[in-house]
């Protein structure tokens, strides 16, 4: 394995890495984003290649990764099928394209099918739901200077395609007898699925397990209950089956899935604390506990952050707080549809 899989500054230069036979990764770039990049995986089987994820739907996206295939022996019309993690636009656009393109199949989870129906209204404006959401969390403000940005912006159905396959749990036969198998582990999304090559020792991980961050909780146009209580529950599912090396969709690879679930629950058991002790301070709406917390590596106040950013972190501490909630050690309450936390 090269150095360029594993380094935490290198694994965002283009082109295709083996990270093992028959499997290459393949970084593509984000438009003003501060993941840096996506990780795509190639799978070569008997009559093509199978792509893990697809990547943003941009230029520059498409250039890439039509060299990078073009580096182990494939085109972009040698691409089969997309399997495709989740339906956020860096994960799940690109497929549509190439598609329209050259006629490769598109498979995503079926718990993605209700927040897909929502981004393909004609009527839905962007952000629609997460705005409404933020004035429950008790952030007006934010939610007022987030919207001025995206007023007037119309949705490009275009992007938003359906898939041909509504992928269920289960095993997925590849040709040339790999086997993958798509495993639910909502949280990050509803309808999130993870592709377990358990004979290969491989576990294409999409945004559920990520090796130096960990994914945004409860930020989705239709809301779920309990968005970081399904979180946990998927990484302890992941804990309980075999370890893999761990592909994720953005950061470099990782030796064990294990090791990096351990530390993410870990995390959130410690945010949770945090969280708990926030709200002694007076803090009682996700907003302003939020305002009370740090975030980042480089400990930022909320009063930090972009405002897109903030609204991430704003609707993290929601999501902490409710299962605070379910576990007993906060009582809820709505005051002008406000939700209040103590």
């Amino acid at each position: 394995m090269t150095d360029r899989n594993t380094d935490r500054k290198a694994w965002t230069e283009p082109g295709a890495f083996e990270v093992a036979p028959g499997v290459h990764r393949i970084p593509l770039p984000l438009p003003n984003d501060g993941l840096r990049a996506v990780n795509v995986y190639a799978v070569t089987t008997d009559d093509g290649v199978v792509l893990i994820d697809a990547g943003w739907d941009i230029p520059e996206s498409r250039e890439l990764l039509g060299e990078a295939l073009g580096g182990i022996g494939a085109s972009l019309g040698d691409i089969r099928r997309f399997l495709v993690t989740h339906v956020h636009r860096d994960h799940y656009t690109q497929a549509i394209a190439v598609r329209r393109q050259f006629g490769s199949k598109v498979g995503l989870g079926i718990g993605e099918r209700p927040t897909l129906e929502l981004l393909q209204s004609p009527d839905r404006s962007p952000l629609m739901g997460q705005l409404r959401h933020l004035h429950v969390l008790g952030a007006p403000g934010l939610a007022e200077t987030i919207g001025a940005f995206v007023h007037g912006a119309r949705p490009d159905l275009d992007q938003w395609e359906s898939p041909d396959e509504w992928l269920q749990p289960g095993e997925i036969a590849l040709t040339g007898g790999r086997v993958l198998e798509a495993v639910p582990t909502p949280g990050h999304t509803a309808g999130h699925l993870v592709f377990h090559d358990v004979d290969a020792g491989l576990l294409f991980a999409g945004d559920h397990v990520l090796p130096t961050i960990t994914p945004s909780i409860g930020f989705e146009p239709v809301l779920t209950a309990e968005p970081l209580g399904n979180f946990l529950r998927s990484l302890a599912l992941m804990r309980s089956r075999p370890d893999a090396l761990l592909l994720p969709a953005h950061g470099p690879v990782a030796p064990s899935v294990h090791a990096r679930v351990d530390e993410l629950i870990d995390f959130h058991g410690r945010r949770l604390d945090e969280i708990a002790t926030a709200t002694s301070t007076g803090a009682s709406t996700a907003f302003e506990v939020a305002g009370v917390l740090r975030w980042t590596r480089r400990q930022h106040k909320l009063e930090d952050l972009d405002p897109f950013n903030a609204m991430l972190a704003v609707f993290e501490t929601g999501a902490h707080l409710d299962l605070l909630v379910t576990q007993g050690r906060l009582a809820l309450t709505e005051e002008d549809d406000v939700r209040r936390y103590a």
